[in-house]
């Protein structure tokens, strides 16, 4: 009767040390994160710098995205079969050197290069660090999810914030600042490693932080719809999200005749909103289940969407912080509803959702400035207001048991 208390107290330590693990997780996210920004914050720099069409500011995103989208899904299944702790500082050193490459770079294929780097060292770091994080969440995966996904978005606001300030008054070679950032992710990434190594074999016996059960929740034809209905709900989401991270910018110096840099602040202030949204769609998709929260934040974003393109800036300023918290709160939501479609396959999920959501980013970006050089930046937004409308397919997913609330 007396034993209670040392396992109990042992109970405390593993939850106090794997919320540890999770912000650290979060913070290198940030750090990733806010690098990645840092390049299509610097697009209108560089398309002054090296004279570029839309299509090749573009083309930049597509590189670094269809790079990402396309390892991501290898080094998940991978990493499901054999883990890989030291992965995540090898994965930081790859943007390290992109970022190099990007101060640096004289031409525009040089620009592709490091664009290729960065998205091969997001694509080593995001599989792994969202599988650490789903082990260390205590079944709490949602929220685990979204502790993870914020620190990401809170970097990619402050990424634009810290260009306007750093490499928009002084010129692209003070992008080796951001270096820094690169450094001090190593750092954390080599330290939460170090922990994932010694705690592995522990991890997977434990009952508190295991995987969910092997057996699919649901048949196998209704599994592939879901994730079919999942993939339609992606591409909208990104392919919105690609218009006003790549092109946000351009949209209010064309509309608006802002400065690139008081651009950058709105642009700032859309990215700190899905920032904030992203840790309500984990925690609310834990209690109240995923499907509402998918439902919500797809479908719940339209009206605001198609009135952005026909208002003044300071409409268009609080309509985007109402898109991209409403918006935001999608990802965590939809991600661990396929990890709990296909249970086990934790990294193969995680690397298929993050590599489709970069490579349709990608695409969009491409596409969205291609339409742009042959139409104009206000029609390309026009057009993808619709975009979220699409979020009516979340009707066809089924009801997970897992997703129902807790008691």
């Amino acid at each position: 009767m007396s034993a209670d208390p040392q396992p109990e107290n042992e109970a405390e330590e593993i939850q106090l040390t794997a919320m540890r693990v999770l912000v650290a997780l979060s913070v290198s996210h940030l750090l990733n994160d806010t690098i990645q920004a840092l390049v299509p914050s610097i697009y209108p720099l560089l398309k002054t710098q090296f004279v570029l069409s839309f299509t090749q500011i573009g083309m930049i995103t597509f590189v670094y995205q269809c790079v990402a989208s396309l390892l991501q899904p290898l080094v998940g299944r991978y990493t499901d079969r054999q883990p890989l702790p030291y992965s995540l500082p090898v994965g930081m050193s790859l943007t390290l050197g992109g970022l190099v490459l990007l101060a640096l770079a004289p031409s525009y294929t040089v620009i592709l290069l490091s664009a290729v780097l960065i998205g091969a060292g997001s694509s080593i770091f995001h599989p792994e660090a969202s599988r650490l994080a789903r082990l260390a969440s205590g079944g709490k995966h949602g929220f685990a999810q979204s502790i993870f996904q914020v620190g990401g978005n809170f970097g990619s606001s402050l990424g634009p914030l810290l260009a306007a300030a750093i490499v928009m008054p002084r010129g692209q070679v003070h992008v080796l600042w951001f270096a820094l950032l690169a450094l001090l992710g190593i750092v954390v990434l080599t330290r939460v490693g170090r922990w994932y190594q010694q705690h592995l074999s522990d991890l997977k016996k434990s009952v508190r932080f295991r995987a969910a059960p092997k057996r699919n929740p649901l048949p196998r034809k209704q599994v592939i719809r879901a994730l079919g209905v999942l993939a339609v709900l992606i591409f909208s989401k990104y392919f919105y999200l690609a218009s006003l991270t790549s092109y946000y910018t351009f949209y209010l110096i064309g509309r608006f005749q802002l400065s690139a840099a008081q651009a950058q602040l709105y642009l700032f202030l859309f990215l700190f909103a899905v920032a904030a949204g992203t840790i309500i769609g984990g925690p609310v998709g834990d209690r109240y289940g995923r499907k509402l929260v998918i439902w919500i934040s797809i479908l719940g974003v339209a009206p605001f969407t198609l009135l952005l393109p026909h208002v003044g800036l300071t409409g268009t300023a609080v309509l985007s912080v109402i898109i991209g918290v409403i918006l935001a709160s999608a990802f965590s939501a939809i991600l661990v509803y396929a990890q709990e479609l296909l249970p086990g396959k934790v990294g193969l999920i995680s690397g298929v959702f993050f590599g489709f959501a970069f490579g349709m980013a990608g695409i969009g970006s491409a596409l969205l400035g291609w339409l742009a050089d042959h139409t104009s930046i206000a029609y390309v937004f026009h057009l993808c207001s619709f975009l979220p409308l699409l979020g009516l397919f979340a009707a066809f997913l089924p009801r997970l048991e897992t997703a129902k609330p807790r008691r």
